[in-house]
């Protein structure tokens, strides 16, 4: 399938076209989405759009400050974003990596906000800023590593008159979710989804945020990157990215230097220029405040003003590029790492905003849009190739498009880039269907309407027309524009836009020769003062926000029921937006009933019928603007169609046809089966897969377990094919009920009956095989990989559910494991620089009965690793209390459940995850009722009982030359996996035992 982050990021990409068309077409259009200037209630000036879908206001201040306003009312809450049009790109070529480094810096505070005394601080913070001056002047190593601890020394003493995080405590507590920045070419961005009630809190909070720059906590934060970057060395798939840009723009900053930074800049940066970067650029006609949901426009204008109206505005000269020079013939790379083979192929474009873009990005839905483009019908469906897809990227100067692709068994990346070259050949040649814009048009306003409806894709919209200067107006004429793009068109542009012009980079496998491995370099642990507060949060705190009451769902009358002619069961949720579908017929019974179930599912993606060729199939339902899938899971099977409410009949009846008349073919086995085991192989290289799947696993089921059920590849290859394809057609035999989530039930009852034909006597499921999860502690599982960092999962078996634990667990998490103001991040990362990321959870069991379990998660320098086990030991064992941040959490916690809706078709997802449970209420009314009388000695009491004590097993992946394996038989015996093993692929039967 496409790659959904770049699908969803194409998605919401504006796009702007000059087509040549008629005069009375183009003015029919501009009339359409003509620009308004209005005036609200306060006088506050803003231009609108006519039939806007997303209602944007958009206001310009006095001081240039960008203000969108976009509604949506369908819960509580704004997405808000706060953006500087500036990024890595305006980085000074010997400090790379400040604008992202800044970004870091930002979440520190001001002279107000996060310090106890600002000015005896700041004394100390200007003393480490000349340090740093000096370090970075200064060659000899001796000299440096003499200064470092002297930076060291006055760090820990700035950290006493500190209070960290405290950024992160007050949204926090104001009940924010996803907060969080980014970095990229171009902008940086400051996240966060407020409850709508705390809207003048949150400004008050920001605008406090954004006054002044206090670099405090500096080297702590520092070595916080630097983890980051050692995260990216050892990401293959970043490091290939990084290689085409570099081969596409050569001379640019878009190739010449990387958002996290040179290695050398991260561990010799300059407080002075972070200071300049922030003075030149954080001015308020450089930023733009953006905020989308449950908010009232003439109100929310006048408190943006009020909260950033007295900015001063200042002039911005952006930095000016040299033109890069044609690439005339193909540049080829290759980069190295421990991962499967891959290959990255991209053409160099004109930017955002161009005429380009638009074309570039009908070419590259007409080569993949998951179904009916031309890699999607040549390369996957015929499985040429294990996958292969493509996307887009624009910036302001230039974009790209880039194909992309793995290899099958014995193929070649050569062999690859020539598949997918040949498929740019077609569309140059224009053997494409005629059909095929259109439908892609159509595709895309059906992601649209999904899109319009969400607030914070909204908001995320609204953010790339402000970064990239791109008036609103022509972003509603987007699709029009791109449906009136003839074939000939097409085929005209791409015989002008692709030829030799390319850049192949081959990812190999093999060692990195240009990995950087750096020493501990010992930091004195910070003082975090969780226990004070800064005068700022205190006047915050004091402000009464108006009352937001929690909603909940009462799922007997929200779940409406009824039954088809034949007697299934059906429920449904009407859907009240739009004119989309989505009916799912549900078994429960999955891959432990019947090993079958999901290999067959996944073979049926290959197959055609007696009528339809396989691509023909795909064809057919994408013109339709309707989507299919069979999906097995461990104990449940659905199959799901959606889309166009008013296709529904062709859909279904399209897909009881090939569920009915699906056609075994060997060939076409054979190739789904060596693309499986390529799967293996390559899933073998993902240390993110051994980590959360492999050891996970291992570490709760041992060897009988269910990821270690599978086939061996000699099974595979004996397995009938008939026999999958009967599984298939088997599957309306057994009991099965129905969701529908639409606007006319009536309808899909009449469409179902129509086409769903089942027995009489419907099957009842085979015998589910159940895993036993073993009790952990004691062992130690290692596998060997090569990386730079160290990987590890403390894991421990809990109790079994039960439903009067989760307000505890809810909260212990909030408090304790999980966000930027919990106690394992503050003291893993922020006090002790051990790790960039760092967190724990109580998690609840899937299903009563099953047991709970905790997890805690380390990922650091290798030569980390035994301190920041100690350090993670310590606090699973005491849990450190601190009365003012448990109030925060609780208050949070509670904002949170208060601010939630559950709505549309997530009413029934949501029900059927609590049935499973054995709860057949909202059983949040519930926890939010217990958190509200819970106290500090009522979570320390969770504490003892449910995490104190536990023993674990740990999970580890890294370097076998650089892990200190004897420090981890501090928790119990190491063993070494071989990851076949841990897979129980090629029969494997035994562990490598050290």
């Amino acid at each position: 399938m496409k790659n959904q982050i770049y699908l969803i990021y194409m998605l919401c990409v504006v796009f702007f076209f000059s087509c040549k068309k008629e005069s009375d077409q183009i003015a029919s259009v501009e009339k359409e989405y003509a620009i308004k200037n209005e005036k609200d209630s306060n006088g506050y000036a803003y231009q609108e759009v006519a039939n806007d879908p997303t209602g944007l206001r958009l206001y310009t201040l006095d001081n240039g400050l960008k203000v969108y306003l976009g509604q949506n009312q369908e819960e509580p809450k704004i997405q808000t974003l706060i953006a500087v049009k500036a990024g890595s790109t305006y980085d000074p070529a010997d400090n790379t990596g400040l604008a992202h480094y800044l970004e870091h810096m930002v979440f520190k505070g001001t002279d107000e906000m996060g310090t106890q005394n600002f000015e005896e601080e700041n004394k100390l913070i200007q003393q480490i800023s000349d340090l740093y001056e000096k370090h970075k002047a200064t060659s000899d190593s001796v000299a440096k590593k003499a200064i470092y601890k002297e930076i060291d020394q006055i760090s820990k003493e700035a950290s006493k008159l500190a209070i960290a995080n405290e950024y992160d405590k007050l949204v926090n507590s104001l009940g924010s979710e996803g907060t969080n920045a980014f970095t990229s070419q171009e902008q940086t961005v400051y996240v966060n989804k407020i409850p709508s009630n705390e809207l003048d809190k949150w400004l008050q909070i920001e605008s406090e945020r954004f006054s002044q720059l206090v670099l405090r906590l500096f080297h702590t934060e520092l070595e916080a990157v630097y983890e980051e970057f050692n995260r990216g060395q050892d990401s293959d798939g970043r490091k290939q990215y990084y290689a085409v840009l570099e081969g596409l723009y050569p001379t640019h900053p878009y190739g010449t230097q990387t958002t996290i930074g040179k290695s050398e800049h991260l561990k010799n940066p300059s407080m002075e220029a972070i200071h300049n970067y922030f003075n030149t650029y954080y001015v308020p006609n450089n930023m733009a405040v953006i905020l989308v949901g449950d908010l009232d426009y003439d109100t929310t204008i006048k408190m943006v003003d009020k909260a950033f109206g007295s900015y001063e505005k200042k002039e911005v000269v952006q930095p000016e590029f040299s033109e890069e020079q044609p690439i005339t013939s193909p540049i080829k790379k290759e980069i190295f790492g421990p991962t499967s083979e891959s290959l990255y192929l991209a053409y160099r474009t004109p930017g955002k905003g161009t005429k380009d873009e638009i074309m570039v990005s009908l070419i590259d839905m007409i080569l993949a849009n998951s179904k009916a483009g031309l890699i999607d019908l040549n390369l996957n469906q015929k499985q040429k190739v294990q996958n292969a897809s493509s996307f887009t990227n624009f910036d302001r100067e230039y974009g790209f498009h880039l194909l992309y692709g793995t290899p099958k068994a014995n193929q070649s990346l050569d062999e690859v880039r020539d598949l997918l070259l040949a498929q740019v050949e077609q569309v140059k040649k224009g053997n494409f269907d005629d059909w095929l814009i259109e439908a892609v048009v159509n595709d895309l306003k059906v992601n649209k309407i999904k899109e319009y409806e969400n607030a914070s894709s909204v908001a995320y919209a609204y953010l790339d027309a402000y970064i990239y200067d791109l008036p609103w107006d022509e972003y509603l004429q987007t699709l029009d524009k791109m449906k009136e793009i003839t074939k000939q068109e097409v085929v005209a542009y791409a015989n002008t836009l692709y030829g030799t012009n390319y850049v192949e980079v081959h990812k190999l496998k093999g060692e990195d020769p240009s990995v950087i491995k750096v020493n501990n370099p010992g930091i004195t642990p910070v003082d975090l003062n969780r226990d004070k507060e800064s005068i700022f949060l205190t006047k915050i705190n004091q402000i009464e926000s108006p009352e937001l009451s929690p909603k909940f769902v009462n799922y007997q009358t929200a779940i409406s029921k009824a039954n088809t002619t034949s007697g299934l069961p059906l429920a449904y949720v009407k859907n009240e937006n739009n004119d989309l579908f989505e009916l799912n017929f549900i078994l429960d019974m999955g891959q432990d009933h019947n090993k079958k179930v999901s290999l067959a599912t996944g073979y049926l993606n290959f197959l055609g019928t007696d009528t339809y060729t396989p691509e023909d199939l795909q064809k057919e339902f994408y013109k339709l603007g309707v989507n299919y899938s069979v999906t097995a899971s461990s104990d449940r099977t659905i199959i799901k169609l959606s889309g166009l409410e008013e296709n529904l009949d062709k859909g279904l009846k399209l897909l009881e046809h090939l569920l009915e008349n699906a056609k075994a073919d060997p060939k076409t086995y054979a190739d789904y089966v060596d693309s499986i085991l390529k799967g293996r192989e390559d899933g073998k290289t993902q240390k993110g897969n051994i980590l959360w799947n492999g050891l996970f696993n291992y570490g709760k089921y041992g060897e009988n377990s269910p990821l270690r059920n599978i086939y061996t590849a000699q099974e595979l290859k004996d397995l009938n094919p008939e026999e999958l394809v009967n599984t298939i057609k088997d599957l309306k035999n057994y009991k099965h009920r129905l969701f529908y989530y639409g606007k006319d039930v009536d309808n899909a009852i009449k469409v179902v009956d129509q086409y769903h034909s089942i027995p009489e006597n419907l099957k009842d499921y085979p015998e589910q095989t159940i895993y036993e999860q073993k009790e952990t502690g004691g062992n130690v599982y290692f596998v060997n990989y090569d990386m730079v960092q160290a990987e590890m999962l403390l894991l421990a078996k809990g109790s079994e559910f039960d439903a009067e634990k989760m307000a505890g667990s809810l909260l212990f998490n909030t408090y304790f494991g999980s966000g930027l103001s919990s106690i394992v991040f503050q003291e893993i990362r922020e006090s002790k620089s051990l790790a960039y990321s760092a967190f724990s959870q109580y998690a609840q069991a899937r299903d009563k009965g099953k047991s709970n379990y905790l997890y805690a998660y380390i990922g650091t320098q290798a030569n980390k690793m035994p301190e920041a086990v100690d350090a993670m030991m310590d606090l699973m064992t005491t849990m450190p209390e601190a009365q003012e941040q448990f109030e925060q959490a609780k208050e949070a916690t509670l904002k949170k459940i208060a601010a939630q809706r559950i709505t549309k078709a997530n009413i029934f997802w949501n029900y059927e995850r609590l049935k499973r449970l054995g709860i057949t209420n909202d059983n949040r009314e519930a926890i939010y009722n217990q958190i509200k009388s819970m106290t500090m000695s009522d979570l320390k009491g969770f504490f003892e009982e449910n995490i104190k004590g536990e023993q674990y097993n740990m999970l580890v992946i890294g370097n076998k030359k650089d892990v200190d394996l004897k420090a981890l038989q501090k928790i119990g015996k190491v063993q070494e996996l071989e990851i076949d093993y841990l897979f129980n692929y090629e029969n494997s039967d035994e562990a490598v035992k050290l």
